[in-house]
């Protein structure tokens, strides 16, 4: 019975006393005429019902009052309350077994391995038997399936990045056409300050890349991103990028949105005061939202913050400069560039998104990787040396008009 319950049981026995123990009772004979009176009145039950008790009962009542107090009244339960009333010494015995060495194990498991081995036959005992008996196991254990989610925060700033993705509101551009807009952002785990956000018509690994690139130009690299298991932040892409910055990757576990609580804490906030305040018929380009954005993500940063001791995110970020490990321009530019692999033809080309590109005749008929810009407008091949040669875009036309020189096996004179 649960506690509240209990204790309106408990305080309906004792309005029925209540006169004997507080000396108001009315001039009876006998403690004995008392009871005979109270069990005619009845009392008041926690349904709303009246209910007539036994005298007997009620001095029942009374005398454990007198004994233990207010939780003499409580009602007792059951004397086998939490005993396993179906399952035999045998049966409880093969369960605590199973759950020792199997900590992992489901009730379910348990249940169709005492079926299958016979030791409960059909109809016999329920499933919900061996999961009720498994708890009290849990409680007599200490062992639990919960997850630990306590909060945390890193001491010191750059050392987690958690990034996410949230749909922003719906804009309708200058054309007419209505769009919906994500909007990435990237937080700082220790100061709350926003190191990286924009908003784009698509979600996706492209667009977390950029974020990603304009934080790591401006405040440098962290020790660690902290991301979901979307397809957009665990692909082979993003641990190429981490590897070449020099960060580590988290994934969260599915279904556990407490590992990033503080990203999305940020965009719940972000909705109630900026969304929530917006007039998207003054936007009609994401230019134009972006601004806005940007304002906002301003001001957010520069405000006081309850759980930092009454600090602004920036004051915190800024409070240790010697944690920024910026990368050079050059650095930069080549580690954010994706990679792929392309097998080069016979005539020297390879094609990407449809498009056809040529290389050096010494690649031909070889498979090589190849780093690129997103937007394609730079393109690379790795040298076995690691460097980047770049490559050019096929003309056929200018083709026909280079001179090529023949290679000779063997000449006729010699």
């Amino acid at each position: 019975m649960e506690q509240e319950k209990m204790q309106a049981v408990a305080l309906m026995r004792y309005s029925a006393i209540a006169p004997l123990i507080t000396g108001l009772q009315e001039d009876y004979s006998s403690r004995d005429a008392f009871f005979r009176d109270a069990s005619i009145k009845g009392v008041t039950a926690p349904d709303g019902s009246v209910k007539h008790y036994a005298p007997g009962t009620i001095e029942k009542w009374y005398y454990s009052y007198k004994e233990s107090g207010f939780d003499g009244l409580l009602p007792s339960g059951r004397s086998d309350l939490g005993k396993p009333r179906k399952l035999d010494d045998a049966l409880q015995e093969q369960i605590r077994y199973l759950k020792a060495n199997y900590p992992r194990i489901s009730a379910a498991a348990i249940f169709r391995q005492l079926k299958d081995n016979g030791s409960i036959a059909n109809g016999e005992i329920s499933e919900s038997t061996v999961t009720r008996y498994m708890k009290l196991l849990a409680a007599e254990m200490k062992t639990t399936s919960n997850q630990d989610m306590r909060r945390y925060e890193r001491p010191h700033i750059n050392e987690v990045w958690c990034g996410d993705s949230s749909v922003g509101p719906y804009l309708r551009t200058a054309d007419g056409q209505k769009h919906k807009i994500f909007i990435i952002a990237l937080i700082d785990d220790a100061s709350r300050f926003i190191v990286g956000i924009d908003l784009f018509f698509n979600d996706n690994f492209v667009n977390l890349m950029s974020v990603m690139k304009s934080a790591v130009a401006k405040y440098g690299r962290p020790q660690l991103f902290n991301f979901d298991n979307g397809s957009s932040y665990k692909n082979r892409q993003m641990e190429l990028l981490a590897a070449r910055i020099g960060s580590a990757l988290h994934y969260n576990q599915p279904y556990t949105p407490t590992q990033k609580a503080k990203i999305e804490r940020w965009f719940r906030t972000m909705k109630d005061q900026w969304m929530a305040a917006l007039d998207l018929r003054d936007f009609h380009s994401l230019e134009e939202l972006r601004g806005s954005l940007m304002a906002y993500v301003q001001l957010y940063n520069r405000s006081p913050h309850a759980s930092l001791g009454g600090k602004s995110p920036q004051d915190r970020y800024f409070s240790e400069p010697e944690r920024m490990r910026r990368l050079s321009e050059d650095k930069l530019d080549t580690d954010f560039l994706l990679e792929i692999e392309r097998r080069v033809s016979a005539d020297c080309v390879i094609v990407i998104d449809h498009v056809e590109y040529e290389v050096d005749c010494r690649f031909a008929k070889q498979r090589i990787c190849l780093r690129y810009s997103p937007d394609l407008k730079e393109i690379f091949i790795v040298e076995a040396d690691a460097s980047l040669t770049p490559i050019r875009l096929l003309n056929k036309q200018e083709n026909a008009f280079v001179k090529r020189e023949k290679i000779h096996l063997c000449r006729g004179d010699e």
